[in-house]
């Protein structure tokens, strides 16, 4: 496949699930390939829907209803790929009484295509999210995790790349410092390197030797930390590295209506999201691919 240049600036929804489907009657370019990236990130467990009594999200996430409007997009367009930045685990009692079990079949059964890992994706001991790998029919990538020395080990890669309608990306996954933030005893000798040096040799790996057209790195470093500015983040990643088109985040739990948009060290942009939590929102962003060397503007926020 020749080498296409991605038409940044893309239609994202950040969407509330379940409220209705995505129309890009708006786009009408000839000539280009279209991929769309669905994400979700810190789920923690959340199976069913907040109640219609709920103080601040009544009625709102559920599975069932994510579920119904993944399968409505993928209808509207088969080039999909879903991911998850994280924190798969723990805040309902379904982690307490079936350890991860449930999350990693109803994801399965939803088709996400990857996954990274969160710290509370260590809650039950490192032992614990191993036992669950089987109920997972997908993958887990971490680049900065190093699992050499675990029960882990070859279990996850640094990254996986997909190819939807000739288009070529590249996923790669980060994890947030675990020292702590999680219990020694729950990830024994998981060994965290640093996301900037990691990230900068993962993306010139998939844009420059692997030819990526699109490179992904699924984060969960969380987003921006207001009380402590050196500490490293999504925003702070994308404008320190080169080579990443797009960082779908985790962690901090923030919701944006659409994606931030900032310039990495070589001037390009690089688009930020996050989805905020429990599976309120599902993030969407819309690639067109053209095979000529301009590069167009179109975006469009769009609520579900």
């Amino acid at each position: 496949m020749k080498r296409r240049d991605f038409i940044q600036s893309t239609a994202l929804t950040s969407a509330f699930v379940g409220l209705g489907g995505l129309s890009l009657s708006s786009f009408n370019i000839l000539e280009t390939k279209h991929l769309t990236i669905l994400h979700t990130n810190d789920v923690h467990s959340y199976i069913d829907p907040f109640p219609p009594t709920h103080p601040k999200n009544p009625n709102m996430g559920g599975v069932a209803r994510r579920a119904a409007l993944i399968e409505n997009i993928r209808k509207e367009n088969p080039n999909v790929l879903l991911l998850d930045a994280g924190d798969i685990f723990q805040g309902t009692p379904y982690f307490n009484y079936y350890g991860g079990e449930l999350e990693f079949k109803l994801m399965s059964m939803m088709k996400y295509d990857l996954a990274t890992i969160g710290n509370h994706d260590f809650d039950n001991g490192i032992e614990g999210l191993y036992n669950q790998l089987p109920n997972a029919n997908f993958e887990f990538v971490s680049a900065n995790y190093d699992f050499k020395n675990t029960i882990m080990n070859g279990y996850v890669k640094p990254y996986k790349i997909f190819y939807k309608d000739g288009i070529k990306v590249g996923v790669f996954g980060l994890g947030v410092g675990l020292e702590g933030l999680v219990d020694k005893k729950n990830y024994k000798e998981t060994v965290y390197n640093d996301p900037v040096g990691i990230s900068q040799d993962m993306s010139r790996i998939l844009k420059h030797q692997e030819k990526c057209d699109l490179v992904i790195c699924l984060s969960h470093i969380g987003y921006k930390y207001q009380n402590e500015p050196d500490k490293i983040c999504d925003t702070k990643l994308a404008t320190l590295t080169r080579d990443i088109d797009l960082i779908i985040g985790g962690h901090t739990h923030t919701f944006l209506d659409k994606p931030t948009v900032l310039k990495n060290a070589d001037g390009k942009d690089v688009l930020v999201n996050q989805v905020g939590c429990y599976g309120i929102n599902l993030g969407r962003i819309d690639f067109y691919f053209d095979n000529d060397t301009s590069k167009t503007s179109l975006g469009k926020s769009i609520v579900v």
